[in-house]
């Protein structure tokens, strides 16, 4: 013992520390018991409070989050893929992304402006693909850049006129009666376009000769992209910018945001709303023809009613990025393609299905109804409803 030290200190020099540990289990022991009250109360509060739709959801919650994390680790499980197919999922959602993206963009664009849902903007999008048809070969055999961009601007003036006469023609007479007029008149017009194309261009599909310029591949390690893939997401990038640009630094844009914003006061203020809303078909009508074409020169194939199948996933993109904003529809184009080309082998494989691929479209509407039953406003919110209320 030290001299002058005091007993109670003790030669070992450890028994002060002792009660000091104690005490800190004690307190981590009663911080641990007063979080599990403050969850126990908080879950006793959430069922005295929740019907029994609150519970089915939750139920319906619970059962997609185990059947999703069953089916990633099962595939995971199996690693029937390579590192090299895994970029391959990846470059090709980004491509099918771009297409819904440029087709989500008219959909919002018109609910922004107009609150209603354009249901014939896929048949617009299926237009402007017939409308490069006919000038395709001569513009082909030229082998130019210029040519291949010269086709996506046809097929972009097709739709963008055939938007801006559904407008004028269908939809403005009925504008300020609150009643589904615009909503039949929007399957009229759908019916109108298909069977039009049907009758001009005939029942079975029809593509675009080959364009030698595209029909190369980029080798990047494991991964073999095909050149049109990248010209695809090239395009449909360049696109959105535009738009970007048009909306948020131009005087229309401003105009068109401030009709999406009340357009009663809009017209007070000296804009004129008609011209808008006619310009913002025409827009949404060009970036639904240059999707038009770019599909068709991903897939080398076109028919008359394949606007239904591939407008519905446009919409589900918009719903999915927020209907109503613009920079929502852009990623939910991109969300919904990466997920139709990851789920079939991130989701399904694992399970043992024989062909994953043929429920790709299964998971695309599956995603558009599982958004509209737990998140109705999207990704990024419906933000001009945000600013309404």
């Amino acid at each position: 013992m030290t001299p002058g030290a005091s007993p109670a200190a003790g030669g070992s020099g450890e028994i002060p520390d002792r009660p000091a540990a104690g005490g800190r289990e004690h307190g981590a022991g009663e911080a641990g018991a007063g979080i599990g009250v403050g969850i126990g109360a908080a879950l006793a509060d959430w069922r005295r409070r929740s019907t029994w739709v609150d519970m089915v959801m939750l139920a319906l919650r619970v059962s997609l989050l185990v059947l999703v994390s069953a089916g990633l680790l099962l595939s995971l499980a199996h690693n029937e893929y390579s590192a090299g197919d895994w970029l391959s999922f990846a470059v090709f959602g980004l491509t099918l992304g771009s297409i819904y993206a440029l087709i989500s963009l008219g959909y919002t664009m018109v609910y922004g402006v107009l609150r209603m849902i354009n249901f014939a903007h896929g048949d617009v999008f299926m237009a402007g693909a017939f409308g490069a048809l006919i000038v395709a070969d001569p513009l082909i055999a030229t082998g130019s850049l210029l040519a291949v961009l010269l086709l996506i601007a046809v097929g972009a003036a097709t739709s963008a006129a055939i938007a801006a006469l559904v407008e004028r023609v269908a939809y403005r007479p009925f504008r300020h009666r609150g009643t589904l007029a615009p909503l039949i008149c929007a399957i009229g017009v759908s019916f109108v376009l298909q069977y039009t194309a049907r009758g001009l261009f005939g029942t079975g599909s029809r593509a675009y000769d080959d364009i030698p310029l595209l029909d190369g591949v980029v080798t990047l390690g494991p991964l073999q992209v095909p050149l049109v893939q990248i010209f695809v997401i090239l395009a449909a990038l360049l696109a959105m910018g535009a738009l970007h640009l048009l909306v948020q630094h131009t005087r229309l844009g401003a105009s068109m945001r401030a009709v999406a914003e009340d357009r009663e006061t809009a017209a007070l203020m000296g804009i004129n709303a008609d011209r808008v809303v006619t310009l913002t078909f025409l827009i949404g009508g060009v970036m639904a023809g240059t999707a038009g074409v770019l599909y068709a020169l991903v897939f080398k194939q076109i028919h008359a009613f394949m606007g239904f199948a591939i407008g519905i996933k446009g919409f589900a993109a918009a719903v999915l990025g927020g209907i109503g904003n613009i920079p929502g529809a852009m990623v939910g184009g991109f969300v919904l393609g990466l997920a139709e080309s990851f789920g079939p082998a991130a989701l399904l494989s694992g399970f043992g299905i024989p062909a994953p691929y043929q429920l790709k479209d299964a998971i695309a509407y599956g995603l558009l109804v599982i958004i509209l039953i737990f998140r109705p406003q999207g990704i990024f919110g419906e933000r001009l409803a945000v600013k309404r209320m």
